[in-house]
């Protein structure tokens, strides 16, 4: 007797990439995910490199990604997805300060942003709602930037490193890690001109008198802003 033929049955999960430099995380999160029935974990990086790299092989359908990556700039693999996949959406999952990095991440191409501290609790809801084409912030981002648009108001207790352009942020934040020029310079794929330029910018907008007072006022923000 012949046997019957079997149809392979298409998987129609939703499949989405973890960039994350910190294995914990992403384990959290993928046991998270894969116990939905419409979702799954199609891949796990820690670099933006082997993150482009995963997107054309594995097609996911979403990718959450970190401001900071192994080596590697999460906003410019942000920038990256923009320009080669357009219609791909990002989910930022950080430990970053939202009120900072927030806007910057939406202007590079993500559309939702979520705390480290808040990802187990909201993690699939942030996802889902990205996922149908909306924004996603937390309940307090969304509330100060609605009274910022319709009043605009600013807060003045903001901290002054909302002057910095979002480029001039990246090398601030990198200078805090005592990256040295050429590792700033490799790392977000400019050159080492362009590095010195965005760190006398810096020190103009912050008012700090030379490279040493630079450092150690990068250095003393990153500690606050990403304690460890």
């Amino acid at each position: 007797m012949a046997q019957a033929k079997t149809t392979p049955v298409k998987d129609n999960r939703t499949r989405i990439l973890l960039v994350d430099d910190h294995a914990v995380v992403r384990f959290g999160i993928a046991q998270l995910i894969n116990r939905q029935s419409d979702m799954v974990v199609c891949g796990e990086e820690e670099d933006a490199a082997n993150a482009l790299s995963a997107i054309a092989k594995v097609s996911p359908d979403l990718v959450t990604a970190d401001i900071s990556l192994k080596d590697s700039s999460g906003l410019e693999l942000m920038r990256n997805i923009k320009a080669q996949y357009s219609k791909l959406p990002v989910l930022v999952v950080s430990a970053h300060d939202e009120s900072i990095y927030a806007e910057i991440a939406f202007r590079a191409g993500a559309l939702g942003y979520l705390m480290k501290q808040e990802a187990l609790e909201k993690i699939l809801t942030a996802i889902r709602r990205v996922l149908s084409g909306n924004i996603y912030v937390s309940d307090a981002l969304a509330a100060k930037m609605l009274q910022q648009q319709i009043r605009g108001k600013v807060d003045i207790q903001e901290s002054p490193v909302k002057g910095l352009s979002d480029r001039e942020l990246e090398v601030f934040q990198l200078i805090g890690q005592w990256k040295k020029t050429s590792e700033i310079a490799h790392e977000l794929h400019l050159s080492i001109k362009t590095i010195e330029y965005y760190r006398e910018q810096i020190k103009r907008k912050l008012n700090l008198k030379n490279s040493s007072e630079l450092t150690q006022h990068a250095t003393s923000w990153v500690q606050r802003e990403l304690p460890t």
